[in-house]
């Protein structure tokens, strides 16, 4: 992901989500350093990711891919994208959140070999108030 592309990845975002990052947020994680992806299919981007890492972990903060190309397997390309970056990096582990009303987002992840493991109440806004997070994790090398 370039500066160039954040018009494009927010208009996705806006199209994907009920409460979305906004276009400042995706510049933030930029300027960030963290490690911010694209999906491109035909010439034009239809999905992101985006995550940080640090300390031998590795947070997935946004996966995202353009509403009526569900299904494809572009999520999936983008997570394992992500996860080879936390490899390269040396973390041990990613960690993720996911709203539990997403039961694909959720059947994705744990095909991919995440597991839940806690709950962060009231995490996501929602139409009436707040719901929690699934906190979902990997581990990607086996303990020393």
């Amino acid at each position: 992901m370039q500066a160039d592309d954040l018009d494009r990845v927010a208009e996705i975002e806006a199209l994907a989500y009920e409460f979305p990052w906004s276009r400042a947020i995706f510049a933030d994680c930029l300027r960030a350093a963290y490690e911010c992806v694209v999906l491109v299919d035909a010439h034009a981007i239809v999905g992101y990711g985006v995550l940080s890492s640090g300390a031998n972990e590795a947070h997935v903060l946004n996966v995202c891919v353009l509403p009526g190309l569900h299904g494809r397997g572009h999520g999936r390309r983008i997570v394992r994208r992500l996860l080879d970056i936390a490899r390269w990096q040396r973390a041990e582990r990613v960690y993720l959140e996911v709203r539990p009303s997403n039961p694909r987002a959720i059947a994705l992840y744990e095909s991919i070999g995440f597991n839940e493991f806690g709950r962060r109440p009231n995490y996501y806004p929602a139409k009436k108030g707040r719901e929690d997070a699934l906190v979902m994790a990997i581990e990607l090398l086996p303990p020393e």
